[in-house]
C-alpha cells in the first residue's frame, strides 16, 4: 500500500487492526523491497507496555519509496512489514495502488500511539479505497496481523534500528 497518488505531498493514511499474540518466524517474500531500503525492528506494545508482537519492517521514508509502498512485492509473511516514515504527524491517506495482496494499515502518531487500523483488501475495480488516519509512522502489515496478535488502537510501537 502507498500514500494516496501525489499532489504535492502524501496524504495521511490509515491502519488496519490485529488481534491475537502471534511470534511466528517466517521466511521471506517471494519479492521484497529491495537493498536501497533501510530495515528496522518495530516492536508492538500494548497500553502496559507488554510485547505483543515484532514486525520486522523495509523503511519508507522518501516520496518515491513511499509512494511505491509494497506494490512490487509479491506477498508478506507475519512479521514482516513496512514502515512509512514522515517528517512529521497529520492527516494521512493511503490507497491500495497495484497492491498483490491485503494489509492491515497502522496508523501511529508522533509519540507512538496508534491512532487507527484499518483492513484493507485488495481492490477489484478500478476505485481506490482511501484509508485515512493521523500519522508520522504507518506501519503495513499481512492482513489480520493485528487481530492475531492483539494490537488495536492506543497500543504503542517502538521503533528499533537494525
Amino acid at each position: 500500500m502507498e500514500p494516496a497518488a501525489p499532489s504535492a505531498t502524501p496524504t495521511p493514511s490509515a491502519s488496519a487492526d490485529d488481534g491475537a499474540p502471534s511470534t511466528t518466524t517466517t521466511t521471506a517474500p517471494v519479492s521484497t523491497p529491495g537493498s536501497d531500503y533501510d530495515t528496522a525492528t518495530v516492536v508492538l506494545l500494548d497500553a502496559n507496555g507488554t510485547e505483543l508482537a515484532t514486525v520486522d519492517a523495509w523503511v519508507a521514508d522518501t516520496w518515491p519509496k513511499q509512494y511505491t509502498g509494497l506494490s512490487d512485492t509479491d506477498a508478506l509473511d507475519d512479521g514482516q512489514g513496512m514502515l512509512f516514515v514522515f517528517d512529521g504527524e497529520s492527516d494521512r491517506a493511503f490507497v491500495m495502488r497495484d497492491m498483490a495482496f491485503p494489509l492491515d494499515m497502522v496508523f501511529v502518531d508522533a509519540d507512538g500511539t496508534i491512532t487507527t487500523i484499518h483492513h484493507a483488501p485488495v481492490e477489484s475495480d478500478g476505485d481506490l479505497t482511501q484509508y485515512m488516519g493521523r500519522a508520522k509512522f504507518v506501519l503495513e502489515v499481512p492482513m489480520g496481523y493485528t487481530n492475531e496478535t492483539g494490537v488495536e488502537v492506543g497500543d504503542r510501537i517502538r521503533i528499533e534500528d537494525r
